[in-house]
């Protein structure tokens, strides 16, 4: 009975989240996508990631917090620039940043900044 117990527990994960997932399929088909709730959410959503960007550049923890300031502002504004700039194409804003960023901080730690 032991052995089996494991299987047991991962069926009954595997079915609470497929009525999950059923359930939201159900409503999604529901949901009008231009309509007060839905933008409503949208912004929200918003909100809650401008918070933690806000949050990680202003008031980093752990190995974040050893790095400069400015470099970690450059790299924010390369990359909502570039977001704007590519049709809000959140990938190559994210690279962007990610690489300004990188790119800062190796300058740094040689060096030549």
């Amino acid at each position: 009975m032991i052995e089996q117990m494991p299987w047991f527990v991962l069926t009954l994960c595997i079915a609470a989240t497929f009525i999950w997932r059923a359930l939201g399929v159900g409503v999604a088909a529901r949901i009008d996508p231009n309509g007060a709730l839905f933008q409503w959410f949208s912004c929200v959503a918003y909100a809650m990631l401008a918070g933690l960007i806000t949050r990680i550049l202003v008031f980093p923890v752990g190995t974040l917090e050893q790095t400069e300031t400015t470099d970690r502002t450059a790299a924010m504004i390369v990359g909502f620039v570039l977001f704007f700039l590519l049709r809000r194409n959140v990938f190559a804003g994210t690279i962007a940043a990610f690489l300004v960023f990188m790119g800062l901080s190796y300058l740094r730690q040689t060096g030549a900044i």
